[in-house]
This record gives structure tokens, C-alpha cells and sequence, in this order.
């Protein structure tokens, strides 16, 4: 299903996830700011290619592999924000406070859509339930930033397998931690806090391995990296505590930035 016609204006948009060059106006206000990293990811040819952009949100990924030179882009995407993979103490009520918070699911990447012409088509569906009966297969995919909110990775990477014809782009958020005390040994931390609807967080070799779990070969990998606050991110003009101020400390040390942890793999099923 494309864009509505009847788009909401850019103003309009409660809460941008993504910051977006969009024509006229300044940036978006988005909550992370990937246009610094773009550079960093192992992206594969896309021009002439059909391509997928899995957990689209406001449509970063979709725009640029349009901008790239895609033949065909689609983005998929939940509904409505009750079907997050929330955590069972919070899941009646989770979605009905994150409307509050961020306004109806979709509206950013409507107002985007819109203010940039775009071709790029959106399906409603969730990961786990990708088909490529029902979406063929591409020759480029790609998920960002989707796994740490998910209870089940693995069972979500066997279904972006299940539409991936060629080249898999995953870019994920690790724990700089982990990774750096666990360089070659795939570990992940359960998270503590159920309201920001996190499961799992992953150090780089354990994006790897649920990779691999789940029928991918990867080809190739980006050194980790910070992925920037946007503007209307609570931390970007926080100074926080000592905690904080250290971890900020550690980023700058071994990844050049602050932000959140990264890791981006170039991948593609396994023969």
C-alpha cells in the first residue's frame, strides 16, 4: 500500500524517529541522525535493483536506496504501535502510551513521501510474517536498527532471509562493552528495562552469529560505530552523570563519535 494522498504536512508529525533532508525546509528533528554513518556501511550496488527496506519507520533507508538509483523500493512496516514486540507486563498499555508520545505509526514516513515525490511503495507487515509469496524476493535488503526490539532475532532473519534473492545489509545496535570484552565470542545482555521495548543487545561478533544463524554468509563488515543522536533526542543535549559522561568518554575513544553502538554486515543466504 503507498503513501496515503492525504499525507500529513511535515509540521504535523509528533515525533520524527529519522533526520531527513527533505525539500524546502530544515531537517527533520529525528531522534538519530544516520546521514553522518552513511559512509561507513558496506552497501552493496542497488542501482537497477529491486529493493526492500524492512522496519522503515520514517523511511531513511527507503529514501536513500531510491536516491542510490533503485529500480524499485519497497518499505515495510507495522500498523500501529500496539504491535511492537512488547514485554508481557507492559503490552496492553504500552502502545496506546507510545501513540501519545509519537502520534499515529506511519505519519513521518507519509509526510516524507510526500515532500520528496517518492515512488517508494509501503507494505504493512511485520517482520516475522515477510512472504516472499506475498512480496517476491530483492536483490538488495535492508533492517535497521530492528533486532535489539525484537524477542525472537533469529526467527525475524530467517524471514528476511525468505525474501532475499541477493545482498542482506544489516545494521544493528551492539553493546561497546561486550564487544570490546568479547571481541571474537558472540554474547548478548537481556535488557532490564521493559518500557523502551529492548530485548536483546548484541556485541559485533553476535550480530554476526545471529546472522549466520539464520542462514546468512557474511561477506563483509564495518568497524563499529557511534550512531549519531538527532536533534530531539532526550541525550543529545544531556550531560548526564558520571556514568554517562564516561560511557560518552568511551565512544569518542573507540569510535571516533558519540552516539549509539553499530555494527553494519554485508550478507547473503547461504547456498
Amino acid at each position: 500500500m503507498a503513501a496515503p494522498s492525504t499525507a500529513p504536512s511535515t509540521d504535523e508529525v509528533a515525533l520524527w524517529y529519522h533526520t531527513l533532508d527533505l525539500p524546502g525546509r530544515a531537517p527533520t528533528p529525528g531522534w538519530f541522525d544516520l546521514r553522518p554513518v552513511l559512509g561507513r556501511l558496506p552497501w552493496p550496488e542497488v542501482r537497477g535493483r529491486r529493493c526492500l527496506d524492512v522496519a522503515t519507520y520514517d523511511g531513511f533507508f527507503a529514501f536513500e536506496l531510491e536516491r542510490r538509483g533503485a529500480a524499485e523500493v519497497v518499505a515495510t512496516d507495522i500498523s500501529d504501535h500496539h504491535q511492537w514486540d512488547w514485554p508481557a507486563p507492559i503490552r496492553e498499555a504500552a502502545g496506546d502510551q507510545l501513540g501519545l508520545i509519537a502520534g499515529d505509526k506511519g505519519s513521518g514516513f507519509a509526510a516524507a513521501h510526500a515532500a520528496l515525490g517518492s515512488r517508494v511503495e509501503k507494505i504493512e507487515v511485520n517482520v516475522y510474517d515477510l512472504d516472499p509469496g506475498q512480496l517476491g524476493r530483492f536483490d538488495v535488503v535492508v533492517l535497521g536498527s530492528l533486532l535489539l526490539h525484537l524477542r525472537d532475532p533469529v526467527r525475524a532473519l530467517e524471514a528476511v532471509r525468505s525474501v532475499t534473492a541477493g545482498w542482506f545489509m544489516s545494521v544493528e545496535a551492539i553493546s561497546l562493552p561486550l564487544t570490546l570484552l568479547a571481541r571474537r565470542r558472540p554474547v548478548a545482555e537481556l535488557a532490564r528495562d521493559d518500557s523502551v521495548c529492548q530485548w536483546w543487545t548484541v556485541n559485533a561478533a553476535g550480530h554476526r552469529r545471529l546472522l549466520e544463524a539464520a542462514g546468512f554468509e557474511v561477506i563483509s563488515a564495518s568497524r563499529p560505530f557511534a550512531e549519531p543522536f538527532g536533534s530531539a533526542h532526550p541525550a543529545s543535549g544531556a550531560r548526564g552523570g558520571l556514568r554517562d559522561r564516561a560511557f560518552r568518554g568511551l565512544c569518542r575513544a573507540t569510535l571516533g563519535g558519540v552516539g549509539v553502538p553499530h555494527s553494519a554486515l554485508l550478507a547473503r543466504p547461504r547456498r
